[in-house]
């Protein structure tokens, strides 16, 4: 899809998520539309980012380290539920264009679950391995897949770190598999095989949408520039921790039976 299609704003809500998109999502575990986020969103995204960061530093000083979980200063940034400070982040998360796109990919009624920042930092940015991000979700904890929305704030590219997705129907795993922690750089690894993926190039203000069973990593960033990325996470069902029924994430209602329910 071009940029001019995204001039009109009713035109692009309409044409955000074809049907087309829905169907490679399906068989393939994963879309990427370029150009899907407006000029506006685009700058709310990125004038959150740093003080995301900056939350983030001052917790490692408050501890006296540079690792926070797998936080590292200056290498990648994890800075999870930012709109629990910065409300101006609502504004896209329940967007018009990310109702649309929900809705397309998953239908029904699904929940806002996960949000946050991923930051490489300039000429060091540290990779990040294979996993699925259900990985993170404990293997006793039954869910179904969630939907990930990975929102580039920079134009991406192998040379900044770009993500690489490994397509559901080429490696044929569409469930949760284990996975194994690095101990040196604190991930969760669930893929060791040879298969290369896909790389995400694309322009600032597209979105590349996974599934969470899909498996994905990415590069060092190699360039001056941090490679900023903003996550959203849909689930159809509240996922809740075992034995005490505590949520994993967050619990609001996005949609019921496909119509939009929740406000913020």
């Amino acid at each position: 899809m071009s940029s001019s299609a995204l001039t009109d704003p009713a035109t692009a809500i309409a044409q955000a998520v074809t049907a087309e998109h829905a169907a490679h999502y399906r068989e393939h575990g994963y879309v990427v539309i370029p150009d899907l986020l407006s000029p506006d969103l685009l700058d709310i995204l990125r004038r959150n980012c740093q003080a995301a960061m900056d939350r983030s530093d001052a917790e490692m000083d408050r501890l006296g380290t540079d690792v926070l979980g797998i936080t590292r200063r200056g290498d990648r940034y994890f800075s999870c539920q930012p709109s629990h400070t910065d409300g101006e982040l609502y504004e896209v998360i329940y967007s018009a264009v990310m109702e649309q796109a929900v809705r397309a990919l998953m239908g029904g009624t699904v929940h806002v679950f996960w949000e946050q920042y991923v930051v490489k930092g300039r000429e060091k940015g540290m990779k990040f391995s294979w996993h699925q991000d259900s990985g993170y979700v404990s293997a006793d904890t039954p869910h179904q897949p969630y939907l990930t929305c990975w929102c580039a704030l920079d134009d991406m590219s192998e040379a900044n770190g770009t993500a690489w997705i490994l397509p559901t129907s080429r490696l044929g795993i569409r469930s949760r598999v284990e996975h194994i922690r690095d101990e040196e750089l604190n991930d969760l690894v669930g893929y060791f095989g040879d298969e290369p993926g896909i790389p995400v190039i694309c322009p600032a203000g597209s979105v590349a949408f996974f599934s969470s069973v899909t498996f994905h990593r990415s590069g060092f960033n190699r360039t001056d520039r941090h490679r900023r990325v903003y996550l959203i996470q849909y689930s159809h069902d509240v996922i809740t921790k075992p034995g005490t029924g505590e949520p994993w994430g967050r619990t609001e209602c996005f949609l019921k039976d496909g119509r939009r329910v929740a406000e913020r």
